[in-house]
């Protein structure tokens, strides 16, 4: 029995939104240090606004400055941080109603322990050293001796000098991946610099790369296949927006390549041509780097381009 494979995997992109006026002005109050919400038809006051009553869908854009101390509604401990959590050190998430406003923000608050936290405990907003128009500009909550002394929402027009307008996200997902028996020995091929899937013993597809089981029969494959190594490009994409930690200038086509023997095309970057000279139908075969464990790229072969009625079936 071969050693399973197993390897850390990142996927990791910014998420990138426009503002509208109410996010902008939340945004932009954290920044000074202003804690705002919206009131809606009914008078009541939400925190963090949002444009739209939840209720009567009606648009929402009064908004209304709210106390930075309030009161935690519920909680969870966190004994062990993550990267890029608000705190390194163990913290609650807590969900705080503050004062004036009628719903809670979750936030996380600052303690020594769970024993030190309790829902109806009064906490209060302890804003980062630099602020820069997000919600990270609440660095975090902390206990607060203080009553609730009644504070109102009042209106504020939302206009500050030089206003937060749109804001980058980073998404991330970090997790080990370990490949079964199939894609395990496509790898190694891969390694080697063959291109292996594997046939159904039903429909006789070879599937690349290779699932360990026919999606159109269910049925288990173990039959391995070598195809390729040159292929067809069935469709494409020219894509022109440079990807964080990829050393590949924009723009460049990724393609479907259908190999000869497949009947499953895969994902590819195409180069060795300029991407508005990529076509369907044109013939490719693999780059290989020299100590690349699969193909960097595909690039043209010379060759005449394929009848559409040869990859038809593989768009």
């Amino acid at each position: 029995m071969p050693e399973a494979l197993s390897a850390p995997l990142v996927v990791e992109f910014p998420f990138t939104r426009s503002l509208g006026p109410v996010q902008s002005a939340f945004l932009t109050g954290l920044r000074e240090r202003t804690v705002l919400g919206v009131r809606t038809t009914g008078g009541k006051v939400l925190v963090p606004p949002v444009e739209y009553d939840p209720v009567t869908a009606e648009e929402l854009s009064e908004l209304t400055e709210v106390a930075a101390t309030g009161t935690v509604t519920t909680w969870a401990w966190n004994p062990a941080p993550r990267r890029a959590q608000p705190l390194s050190t163990p913290f609650a998430w807590v969900l705080v109603r503050l004062d004036g406003a009628d719903t809670a923000l979750l936030h996380v608050l600052d303690a020594p322990g769970p024993d030190a936290v309790r829902t109806g405990m009064r906490v209060r907003v302890r804003w980062a050293a630099e602020r820069t128009g997000a919600i990270t500009d609440i660095a975090c909550f902390e206990p607060y001796d203080g009553e609730d002394t009644g504070h109102t929402a009042t209106p504020h027009d939302g206009v500050f000098a030089d206003p937060v307008t749109g804001i980058v996200t980073p998404a991330r997902l970090d997790y080990r991946y370990t490949p079964g028996r199939a894609q395990s020995a496509y790898l190694g091929a891969l390694a080697d610099r063959r291109i292996v899937g594997e046939r159904c013993p039903s429909c006789h597809k070879v599937y690349v790369p290779p699932r360990g089981a026919c999606p159109t029969c269910g049925v288990a494959t173990t039959e391995q296949v070598e195809v390729g190594p040159r292929g067809t490009v069935t469709t494409f994409c020219i894509v022109n927006i440079k990807a964080k930690n990829l050393d590949i200038e924009v723009p460049y086509v990724y393609a479907h390549v259908a190999l000869d023997g497949a009947d499953l095309a895969l994902h590819a970057r195409i180069g060795g041509i300029p991407y508005d000279q990529v076509r369907m139908g044109l013939r490719v075969e693999p780059v290989w780097t020299e100590d690349g464990r699969h193909p960097d790229h595909y690039r043209p072969t010379g060759e005449p381009d394929a009848d559409y009625d040869a990859y038809k079936e593989l768009l």
